[in-house]
């Protein structure tokens, strides 16, 4: 029988060990604060930015958060940074994508102190990821490890298939795996839009990871027999609901659940593990800048 990997229980499981060292951290007078900044109204970034404050009450770090107007010139948000650079209260902080079209976000990125760059997009973390000694594993990188780990699915020696190359998920990830540690040491291979025969090269896999953004792009006859499955696709596709769409991955996921031996849903998989681990890079982020040694899950 498939297992459905349970994303929401093993973030839960997350939050509940980061307790500890949060209040390791707040005896020691430096309890955690993580900032969001927004700027214009995009309404699913809004829905993000709550969901990551709702998390951070839950487990105790000190929530902030900073709005922008959309139509404000990007000095006005490179303004909002360098204040959050220096406040020594915000140990982490993240700038919502997507920005308005005239803001650079590579530039936005390169104005973050690397230090509270708790998303691990900051060129020097990268850097030092892909020399193997990261600071910040980005969060949906770090969180497919985590769910594999949780799923007892061992990658040292396994063939791992990435179907999506972007800087958020397909390449951190593959540097991630392919790294000589415990949750590392597979074979990866990354495919993208110029893949050929890529139902081939998935198929072989002992794990597949879809990060491509396209709905139920692979479908069950594109996984082979006992694979792992980790849909990290969230897609809006019209249907006939209250709201008049539904979520779903880029898994088709009921004609994928029947070949694989494993499999994330969606939503419910990747998407909780993405803000657990925000939640575990700001509690690192403050250790690191605190000097106050913790034990991070």
């Amino acid at each position: 029988m498939t297992e459905i990997i349970d994303g929401n229980a093993v973030a839960g499981d997350i939050r509940d060990e980061l307790t500890d060292a949060i209040e390791t951290l707040a005896d020691a007078g430096a309890r955690p604060g993580l900032a969001t900044v927004l700027m214009g109204d995009d309404p699913a970034s809004q829905t993000y930015v709550n969901m990551k404050q709702r998390d951070c009450e839950e487990v105790g770090i000190e929530s902030h958060h900073v709005d922008v107007d959309g139509d404000a010139d990007p000095e006005v948000l490179y303004d909002a940074i360098e204040e959050l650079n220096d406040d020594p209260a915000i140990h982490g902080y993240i700038v919502q994508a997507p920005v308005p079209d005239h803001v650079d976000y590579r530039e936005v990125i390169r104005r973050v102190d690397p230090l509270k760059d708790v998303d691990g997009f900051h060129p020097e973390n990268v850097g030092r990821l892909v020399a193997g000694e990261a600071r910040f594993r980005p969060c949906t990188p770090h969180g497919v490890q985590k769910l594999l780990e949780a799923a007892d699915v061992a990658t040292e020696g396994a063939d791992v298939t990435i179907v999506g190359r972007s800087n958020i998920v397909g390449k951190p990830l593959a540097n991630l795996l392919l790294q000589k540690a415990d949750d590392g040491n597979a074979t990866v291979t990354v495919c993208h839009s110029r893949t050929e025969d890529l139902a081939t090269k998935t198929r072989t896999a002992d794990v597949v990871v879809a990060a491509a953004g396209v709905p139920e792009f692979i479908d069950g006859s594109m996984i082979g027999e006992d694979a792992v499955v980790i849909d990290v696709g969230v897609n809006r596709v019209d249907a006939e609901t209250e709201k008049g769409y539904e979520l779903v991955g880029d898994v088709e996921f009921e004609s994928a659940k029947e070949t694989a031996s494993a499999i994330t849903p969606v939503p419910g998989g990747v998407g909780p593990m993405t803000r657990a681990m925000l939640l575990y890079n700001t509690v690192k982020a403050a250790s690191l800048q605190e000097d106050v040694a913790v034990e991070l899950p």
